[in-house]
């Protein structure tokens, strides 16, 4: 116990001499009240805890020198801080009632739903001639059905999990549908030789040769239709608070990913060729190749605040995956007649194959956070994807056999890439 002498203290008020500590050179602490400062409190009790707490408090800091001064205001000035910082730096604070906890856990919404407007497009290889050369040098490839941008959507649904909040579950789906555009070239007198030309022992559509149609044809008309599809479930790790939330002295946050990723690949070229006889008709040549690309995804998380309410948002992701490729080539006549090998086999070809093949993406945005509740984000996607096939490399020289068409062409890339604007909102 520490003893303590009471003295009056000016202005009729009263004043408590506290010794240092024993074996200690620190000075004595006075400590006064003035009378006029406050009406006397109705409860004697919680006056004589006051000033238990105070002396506590001096004693735990080893004696630190302390200002003889006043710690209570004159009339009429603001009260004192009713909390004292721990003396011993334990990282919470002395004073503060048993209900309430310093390190009590957020209470952020736990879920949240975000829907995003994409614009995207492709690149895709170098073309294919579907035609040999006119004599004035024109041809068609595949390359000039070019891509586009068509529009797409983006769905995604998260939930937190823990007393931080610093685990989550998301579920992400993404498409882009209609990549593709067409092209077609005319030839006055019917010169144009298709590709691909059937070798003996021939093809038939009808019981006519095809030969009718692809040899000095009149005219060419190619189509591309092309579309990505993504699916993802990830489990995010964060290393810190959730930046979305207050406060927000934090400028940098981070989170570690990971998760398995459905990543889909798929184009259609279509070639219709005109006989020189209009009518006769035309013939319908198309490649459809497809990738399915199955694997597990390491990524992370980067959001840098600059502003109260901004940040930038950077998600880098690669994955190896296992490649499910199929091809499908098929051959008709007018009126959808099946073209036929020799044997009566129709020139309808689906093969299969598998690859390992590797994707990397990185999304950036610019996110608003209008409320803690509501967030408004507009950013630019890429998305990497190497050892696959595309219908350009499958486009066959020759119609020979159902053999011929059976092998799957897959060491291309493709990067698929735009722009995403939408929100996020939290319950």
């Amino acid at each position: 116990m520490i003893p303590s002498a009471s003295v009056a203290g000016r202005g009729g008020g009263e004043a408590v001499l506290i010794p240092p500590p024993a074996g200690t050179d620190s000075p004595a602490m006075l400590l006064t009240r003035s009378q006029p400062c406050r009406p006397a409190s109705p409860v004697p009790a919680f006056r004589a805890l006051r000033w238990i707490g105070l002396v506590a408090a001096f004693s735990l800091a080893g004696g630190a020198t302390v200002p003889a001064t006043e710690l209570l205001p004159a009339a009429g000035e603001p009260p004192p801080v009713m909390y004292l910082l721990d003396p011993g730096a334990t990282g919470s604070v002395a004073g503060l009632p048993a209900w309430v906890d310093p390190d009590r856990p957020p209470h952020w919404p736990r879920w949240e739903i975000a829907v995003n407007g994409l614009v995207m497009t492709r690149t895709i290889g170098a073309g294919t001639a579907t035609m040999q050369p006119l004599a004035d040098g024109r041809q068609l490839t595949t390359g000039d059905a070019a891509a586009t941008w068509p529009g797409g959507v983006e769905l995604r649904v998260g939930r937190w999990f823990g007393e931080r909040q610093r685990q989550a579950l998301e579920v992400v789906y993404w498409g882009v549908y209609g990549i593709g555009s067409s092209a077609g070239l005319s030839a006055a007198p019917p010169t144009i030789m298709a590709i691909p030309q059937p070798q003996f022992p021939g093809v038939t559509v009808g019981g006519v040769p095809a030969t009718l149609w692809l040899d000095d044809a009149s005219a060419q008309e190619l189509g591309r239709t092309d579309l990505v599809n993504n699916v993802e479930i990830n489990w995010i790790l964060a290393g810190g608070e959730r930046p979305e939330f207050p406060p927000r002295s934090q400028s940098l946050h981070f989170a570690w990913l990971a998760g398995f990723r459905f990543f889909q690949v798929g184009d259609t070229l279509s070639l219709v060729t005109t006989a020189a006889d209009p009518a006769a008709g035309a013939l319908l040549f198309q490649v459809a190749t497809n990738n399915n690309l199955l694997g597990g995804q390491l990524g992370a998380r980067l959001d840098w605040r600059f502003a109260e309410r901004w940040r930038i948002d950077v998600v880098p992701k690669f994955m190896i995956a296992g490649n499910a490729l199929t091809n499908t080539t098929t051959l008709s006549g007018p009126g959808g007649t099946p073209a036929l090998f020799a044997g009566g086999i129709p020139v309808d070809v689906h093969a299969t194959g598998s690859v390992f093949s590797w994707l990397g993406s990185l999304d950036a945005a610019v996110a608003w956070d209008i409320t803690d509740r509501w967030t408004l984000s507009i950013g630019y996607r890429l998305v990497g994807v190497g050892v696959i096939a595309q219908a350009d490399g499958q486009w066959p020289p020759v119609l020979v056999s159902p053999g011929a068409l059976e092998t799957i062409s897959a060491g291309s890339s493709t990067l698929v890439h735009g722009g995403f604007a939408g929100f996020v909102s939290r319950f």
